[in-house]
């Protein structure tokens, strides 16, 4: 029998399973059923767990029997240091990158296998982009995400292969050498660009942000749906310096 530690954990891993359901369509929410079938847990359990959360605010149960997260929820997201203290000290460059190019403005960071949009600026004639802010995007496939593993230790690269380099689109790197030999691009120039990895008609050009003792804490990303990286370049460069050193690089 499980000990209350276990069955703690247990507990916990199960009402995370269910808040990463929403994920997928966060603004139109997910009946009980939804939820079923997208962790796989039995319906009494999750019909539980979503009203415990609602009780505590962390779900929201709409007109229509749709849950949604809550505002609880993303309250207790932003008190995320490496996120909210990121978000603000770079606000204002990313604000100035936007004013410039006119294109999705990214700010990313790592986590695991995955690369997280801790912040994104679009214009409303931008091209589509998959993913959304606070939304997962997977390493190999983002300009933003490469450069950020591309400083990393040899392990998280072998994690990534571990977990499989999906196809999205002919262009996406899906061997292992020439996920190498891009991360290895990236290292020696110092910044990345991907034309149609993730969304095909995409360029995205990313640079890490480099703070404190030459530490990679993030990436900016410009992702247009033509190439003009003569003027991308150096434009996300340039916020990609001063972001670090607005941190303290």
């Amino acid at each position: 029998m499980p000990d209350d530690d276990s069955a703690g954990r247990t507990v916990l891993g199960r009402t995370l399973t269910i808040l990463e359901a929403f994920a997928v369509q966060p603004e139109r929410g997910l009946t009980v059923t939804a939820v079923v079938e997208a962790t796989g847990l039995p319906m009494s359990t999750v019909h539980r767990v979503c009203k415990q959360l609602e009780r505590e605010r962390v779900l929201e149960r709409a007109a229509d029997g749709r849950y949604r997260v809550g505002l609880r929820l993303w309250e207790l997201g932003l008190l995320a240091p490496r996120a909210q203290g990121l978000r603000q000290v770079a606000q204002p460059y990313l604000d100035d990158l936007y004013a410039v190019t006119h294109q999705h403005v990214q700010l990313m960071v790592l986590d695991g296998i995955e690369a997280v949009v801790v912040e994104r600026l679009s214009a409303r004639d931008a091209i589509r982009l998959e993913g959304r802010p606070g939304g997962r995007l997977p390493v190999h496939a983002t300009s933003g995400g490469m450069v950020l593993l591309a400083h990393e230790p040899d392990d998280s690269v072998t994690a990534v292969v571990a977990a499989g380099l999906q196809r999205f689109t002919p262009a996406s790197i899906t061997t292992e050498p020439t996920l190498r030999a891009t991360l290895s691009l990236a290292r020696r120039q110092g910044w990345l660009a991907l034309q149609d990895h993730l969304t095909m008609g995409s360029v995205s050009v990313a640079a890490p942000i480099v703070a404190g003792r030459r530490q990679v804490v993030a990436a900016v990303s410009v992702v247009s749906d033509f190439d003009e990286g003569d003027r991308l370049v150096p434009a996300v460069l340039t916020t990609a310096r001063a972001i670090g050193r607005a941190l303290g690089g």
